[in-house]
């Protein structure tokens, strides 16, 4: 398989508030970097931000759906237990 189509999902804890974050990327290290250095609208006010967990996915389709998942847990105990184990 092409390295372009593998992907991560991830999430983000707010150093400032402790909020959540969860996306995918192709690439978390350069993902993290641009939520830290104010290039996405969405974090840009609650910086810096540390990734608190993360899952590699052969395809972005793969990865989208497991985002979607742990949107559809955020806040509650599915949530808590994925991503502080």
């Amino acid at each position: 398989m092409m390295r372009g189509h593998m992907s991560w999902v991830y999430v983000l804890q707010s150093s400032q508030n402790g909020r959540h974050y969860i996306g995918h990327a192709a690439d978390w290290r350069t993902r993290l970097s641009q939520h830290n250095c104010g290039e996405v609208r969405s974090t840009k006010a609650w910086r810096p931000w540390i990734m608190v967990y993360k899952e590699f996915f052969e395809t972005k389709a793969a990865a989208y759906r497991r985002e979607m998942q742990l949107k559809s847990y955020k806040g509650g105990e599915a949530f808590r237990r994925t991503v502080h184990g």
